[in-house]
């Protein structure tokens, strides 16, 4: 019996593995999963949990967020409104995912008036999360009427930062501090610094010399405007609010629909999902579910 050459062995034996693990990872458990999804209890989570509105038509899904706005993207009074999502321009399946900022992120890229990027685009600079979760806290603090402020946030919704030099590098007298975050002409945060003018922000200036100090300022220590509100989800795609988040937007959402606070509080109360597993998370309100009833029961006036 003739031998085969060992390299033709090894490419023979590489083969039957490939032909082996296609049958079983590309055929069999693919199947098997589609399978297991449509038992009962797990098939409408493999169809996407799509959710009919008033109309019968659909109008989303249970287990994906989506954004309750206009065409300018403003919050829809009438609603209630979901946390904010770092997915593609938001909520976008085909983009999940978080924005990769933590907490060390606080001083943002001013944009550089006149200067455009490669495409032609003008320059928006980044903002930092410090400065994100500001200006979302000032804007929600805005739509409900309550105090918007956090700690290490400025009036105007920036972060509360100063890029401060000192006359021996990183000690001695301070000689200079910017408000890095809040570009000239924007009057800064705070006058003065250990004595010395507070400036502002000169676009695509260089402040890297200075010693980065974000000021606390004497906001609560408990923000009127919940941590979800002004964070994104890891995924980006979270459909769930928290019971605090969905109980400050109440007293609007009643105004809208002419009803009372209370009434709208009970309908929170009854769209409240406890903890995954009775131990994981925190109780969360599903926010499609909870606007589609207020759909049915109380239609928005005009």
């Amino acid at each position: 019996m003739m031998r085969l050459p060992s390299w033709l062995s090894q490419h023979l034996a590489a083969l039957r593995a490939l032909l082996v693990f296609t049958v079983l990872l590309g055929l069999a458990y693919p199947l098997a999963m589609v399978a297991i999804a449509k038992l009962p209890g797990l098939n409408d989570n493999a169809a996407g949990s799509l959710v009919n509105g008033v109309d019968g038509k659909q109008v989303g899904s249970r287990i994906i967020g989506q954004a309750f706005t206009d065409a300018d993207g403003d919050p829809v009074p009438k609603y209630f409104q979901s946390r904010p999502s770092a997915a593609g321009d938001g909520y976008d399946p085909m983009s999940t995912a978080a924005s990769n900022l933590g907490p060390e992120s606080i001083e943002d890229t001013l944009p550089v008036p006149g200067a455009v990027d490669e495409e032609g685009n003008p320059d928006e600079g980044t903002q930092s999360l410090l400065t994100q979760v500001c200006t979302r806290s000032k804007a929600v603090g805005e739509l409900e009427g309550v105090d918007g402020t956090r700690p290490y946030c400025t009036d105007d919704g920036v972060g509360a930062v100063l890029r401060v030099y000192h006359r021996d590098g990183l000690t001695g007298p301070v000689t200079r501090a910017v408000s890095v975050n809040q570009a000239c002409p924007a009057t800064p945060f705070a006058a003065t610094y250990e004595g010395v003018t507070v400036e502002c922000g000169k676009p695509g200036e260089d402040y890297s010399q200075g010693v980065l100090t974000p000021i606390r300022g004497d906001a609560p220590d408990d923000p009127a405007v919940p941590a979800d509100a002004v964070t994104a989800s890891a995924s980006g795609l979270d459909p769930h609010i928290s019971i605090g988040y969905a109980k400050l937007q109440a007293p609007r959402v009643a105004r809208e629909r002419a009803t009372d606070v209370a009434t709208i509080t009970r309908l929170i109360e009854e769209h409240t999902t406890g903890r995954a597993l009775g131990f994981m998370g925190e109780p969360g309100v599903n926010v499609l579910d909870l606007n589609i009833a207020l759909d049915l029961q109380f239609p928005a006036r005009g």
